[in-house]
């Protein structure tokens, strides 16, 4: 159905990264949602009502606030698609996120929630609700709702993928949270129909941790993308080699990524060129390679041009030489701006040092540590050096 409707509605179907093209593919999926979800609720409601089954009608609302998460879903979509303004420079796309975590919060709510009815059913012993079953109409209604969910997950986690929306993808998995709920639930009611077995509570608390559960990593995603996340290694890497196609760029690093909203961000990072060269041809160099990254990632992109020396064996040679000492501290640390200042009683090594985060040493103490290193490591030389976190 979504790929037929998308081929009447949504142009350039195929450019999912397109944020025109992924806002449409949102916007559809949730609108299919809203309409599925209010039909099985009435589904579900006329058959609560004809059979008089108590549990029937409670999972009637749940599809109700399932429109709800489908609606709120929509909203997200319709708003981080907004442009830029004065006031918000760089989009509205986090609003998705937003959207995303809410519906995530709901997850876990209902979660609990359910765990609590289950605890206080086992208490209580409370007997599964199977009169649906002497309806066959009703039990066909049920089925077929079932398999409307099922739809629902497939579309929703198939397109969330396509688009990269953690949004849909939590939509998906709350219509697949209400597929088991749902399916247990009926299924603990014919045991008991024809076994006399109550196994309703227990169920019902195995199926309440998991929607908690799944309920919490839907909430940690979207954290994780609204408090800034460490970039895909694909996409690093494909920045890495557009950069370093141009022949002039020697090496990146402070490569940043800076995420406003799915299909919207900047990139920064520095370029080390040869300090030998004609700056006018190196800044048309630069300027090529921020045309290329900002074409085919669909990103804005700033390239800044940090010189090092080429002409000088020396130079080279202690470059390499510290980058090996300064791995005695730790294998993951990396240098670059390198340059030596010769002075009459000693040389300064200038560098800059790239220490991982999960380091467990403070800026200054390893300053201090591979100052140590250097002088250990070279006669008559003093390190100035620059300690830098790692972004990707």
């Amino acid at each position: 159905m979504i790929y037929l409707l998308s081929k009447i509605f949504i142009k350039n179907r195929t450019q999912y990264e397109n944020p025109v093209t992924r806002r449409a593919y949102g916007m559809l999926c949730s609108i299919m949602g809203i309409v599925l979800n209010v039909i099985l609720f009435a589904l579900k409601l006329l058959v609560g009502l004809l059979t008089g089954s108590i549990s029937i009608m409670a999972d009637s609302y749940n599809n109700l606030s399932d429109a709800g998460s489908s609606l709120l879903s929509l909203f997200g979509f319709k708003f981080a698609g907004k442009k830029a303004s004065d006031d918000r420079p760089f989009g509205h796309g986090r609003i998705e996120y937003i959207a995303g975590l809410v519906i995530g919060i709901i997850i876990v709510i209902v979660g609990v929630s359910t765990l609590r009815d289950s605890i206080l059913n086992l208490i209580n012993n409370v007997k599964p609700d199977a009169s649906a079953f002497d309806d066959l109409t009703a039990i066909i209604i049920i089925a077929v709702t079932i398999l409307v969910k099922i739809y629902m997950i497939f579309y929703n986690v198939y397109y969330g993928k396509k688009i990269n929306s953690q949004t849909m993808k939590a939509v998906g998995m709350d219509s697949l949270l209400d597929v088991i709920s749902t399916t247990l639930v009926l299924t603990c009611a014919i045991i008991y129909k024809f076994t006399g077995v109550n196994l309703d509570g227990y169920c019902g608390a195995l199926v309440s941790i998991f929607i908690t559960y799944a309920g919490i990593m839907a909430v940690k995603d979207t954290i994780g993308d609204l408090l800034g996340k460490k970039p895909e290694r694909e996409l690093v890497n494909q920045i890495y080699s557009i950069v370093l196609s141009h022949n002039e760029i020697l090496g990146v690093h402070d490569l940043v990524v800076h995420d406003y909203g799915p299909g919207r961000f900047m990139i920064s990072l520095h370029a080390e060129v040869s300090g030998e060269e004609d700056i006018y041809k190196l800044h048309d160099v630069i300027d090529n390679a921020m045309d290329e990254l900002d074409k085919e990632l669909g990103c804005v992109s700033i390239i800044h041009l940090d010189p090092i020396c080429t002409s000088d064996e020396r130079v080279t040679k202690a470059r390499i030489e510290v980058a090996k000492v300064v791995k005695l501290l730790d294998q993951r640390i990396t240098v670059h701006d390198f340059r030596m200042v010769e002075g009459p009683s000693h040389t300064n090594f200038i560098f800059d040092a790239v220490v991982p985060h999960d380091l467990k040493l403070t800026d200054l103490e390893v300053k201090q540590k591979l100052e140590e290193l250097v002088s250990a490591n070279f006669k008559d030389t003093n390190a100035v050096i620059k300690v830098e976190k790692s972004y990707v």
